[in-house]
């Protein structure tokens, strides 16, 4: 049998197979492959989060009320395609997708309905929002000052990993390199105002979702950081004043023992990543701290309950891994957006693992496991392999511009595919065990009357803001982007006015351009 990453995994596992020594080391110690804290569970379990937002911001908040009311601890925020890409919902290009597959927040009205009634300063909110993920960062800040929140006191992160998108999800907008200086902004900006904040959330999940491998996976994500460090340091900021705030997001699947060793690996490749080459001193600089997503991409739509099984395992993988954090799927998202029932059996499902399972007894309990501390090991060699492969082109983006890693996520996607096709990789439901036939099932719909609602609050906004003064802002905010001074306190000014997200983005597209795909056949 082989592992996901390719290399063969053994019948039997032993002392030989693994260096002397191997789980020995202490949790909350360098590298970290045990876990960064050394406590881990043992005081307090993983915040448990839940990926929501659709249609409204009203229908949102109410989701939101749900979730916090059945014990979610942390607020994840879905948003709708047009907002991902910099758009007001009353574009051209915005029709049809406003809030397809989350919010609609086209301004600060909107943001502020998104989180009415709910305290700032006593939640933490993810959200998965990239290119334009200052824009919505500043708008969230703006609320919590009206709220009489500080900066010093809000906790969350924000995804602002621009670099997969241009391998894997494509929700990108501006060219690489003034991408980058965005990022880097947002990095000084939040040390200065957020200091609590997770400033980039690198990001290895969608391109597992695009059918990555496990030692790709991580490969290509911490070949990011190290370029986002760089452009960072080359921005002027010292290590150790940004890098305790990088955060990642991973994937957890249902091979179970490989998943483990993943998050084992990747957490031991940053430290010394960290360690040797930028030579960072503070321990939490060295740290890996991640968010897992269960896998959307294996869940089926034949037979969904059996997603719920699915779900379970991968939760598992990310727990048993290490996480600081975890959203499980909602076992009907292969067919629609999640019901409020199907999202608390999600939820239910980490309060099991977290209450029943004595998971939270002890720390890393594979440690020392013949099987899982050789296959950290050998998806480390792969990862290793992998980055050296990246850097060869010269940096993550020269790698990235040439679509190598765009090509190795295909080709893995490609044999797993096949895989599947042959019957030799078994899916449940769909190449073994299928159903002869398949319960009804009433999926949850977004009402295309929201589109309308949401044009017609963009017109009242517009008529009612002072027009000439936002004006003013964004050509204040087009200087700096020409410039090189942060942008981001020119953006909240804007924001602050009433500016949308559409317009705040369309004055930075008209200084730095869009990025424009080369084809390559």
């Amino acid at each position: 049998m082989n592992a996901e990453s390719g290399f063969p995994i053994k019948p039997v596992y032993g002392p030989a197979d693994v260096p002397a020594g191997a789980g020995a080391e202490e949790p909350g110690e360098y590298p970290y492959t045990r876990g960064v804290y050394p406590t881990m569970y043992t005081k307090r379990p993983w915040t448990m989060r839940q990926y929501a937002g659709f249609g409204t911001a009203a229908e949102s908040n109410a989701r939101y009320h749900q979730l916090l009311a059945a014990g979610t601890m942390g607020l994840s925020v879905a948003f709708d395609l047009p907002t991902q890409m910099g758009y007001d919902s009353d574009d051209t290009i915005a029709h049809g997708e406003v809030g397809k597959v989350g919010v609609a927040i086209d301004s600060i009205d909107d943001m502020r309905l998104l989180f009415k009634d709910i305290p700032l300063d006593r939640v933490s909110t993810s959200m998965t929002i990239n290119a334009p993920g200052s824009v919505l960062l500043l708008l969230y800040q703006l609320v919590a000052e009206e709220q009489g929140v500080p900066g010093s006191a809000l906790q969350g992160t924000i995804q602002n990993d621009i670099l997969k998108e241009y391998i894997a999800r494509g929700t990108y907008i501006f060219p690489p390199k003034p991408s980058l200086r965005l990022v880097a902004d947002t990095f000084a900006y939040c040390r200065a105002e957020i200091p609590k904040w997770n400033t980039i959330s690198i990001s290895g999940y969608h391109m597992a979702e695009a059918g990555a491998s496990p030692a790709q996976e991580i490969a290509f994500t911490l070949a990011n950081g190290i370029e986002y460090v760089r452009a960072a340091i080359a921005a002027g900021l010292a290590v150790d004043d940004f890098a305790p705030r990088l955060s990642f997001f991973f994937v957890a699947r249902t091979t179970l023992l490989e998943e483990i060793a993943k998050f084992r690996a990747a957490r031991r490749m940053w430290a010394r990543i960290m360690r040797d080459e930028f030579g960072a001193k503070d321990p939490k600089s060295l740290m890996l701290r991640f968010h897992t997503q269960t896998a959307g991409v294996q869940l089926t739509a034949q037979q969904p309950e059996v997603n719920l099984i699915r779900v379970a395992i991968q939760a598992l993988g990310a727990i048993a891994g290490g996480t600081q954090s975890l959203h499980t799927n909602s076992y009907d998202e292969a067919l629609a957006l999640p019901t409020e029932k199907s999202a608390r059996l999600a939820l239910r499902t980490q309060q099991v693992l977290a209450y029943e399972s004595g998971l939270t007894g002890t720390v890393d309990p594979f440690a020392g496991s013949y099987a899982v501390e050789a296959l950290t090991d050998a998806v480390e060699r792969e990862a290793t392999a992998l980055i050296d492969r990246v850097f060869e082109y010269g940096s993550a983006v020269d790698a990235i511009e040439q679509g190598f890693q765009k090509g190795e996520i295909e080709a893995s996607a490609y044999r797993i595919a096949t895989e599947i096709d042959s019957g030799e990789r078994v899916v449940v439901g769909v190449n073994r065990f299928a159903a002869e036939s398949e319960e009804k099932y009433e999926p949850l719909r977004v009402d295309p009357a929201i589109e309308a609602a949401q044009v017609a609050r963009l017109a009242r906004l517009r008529a009612e803001r002072d027009g000439d003064a936002v004006q003013d802002a964004l050509k204040d905010l087009a200087k700096a982007a020409a410039g090189t001074v942060n942008v981001l306190p020119l953006m909240k000014e804007a924001l602050r006015l009433r500016a949308t997200v559409g317009e705040v983005c369309h004055t930075l597209r008209g200084v730095w351009g869009v990025h424009r795909p080369v084809e390559r056949f």
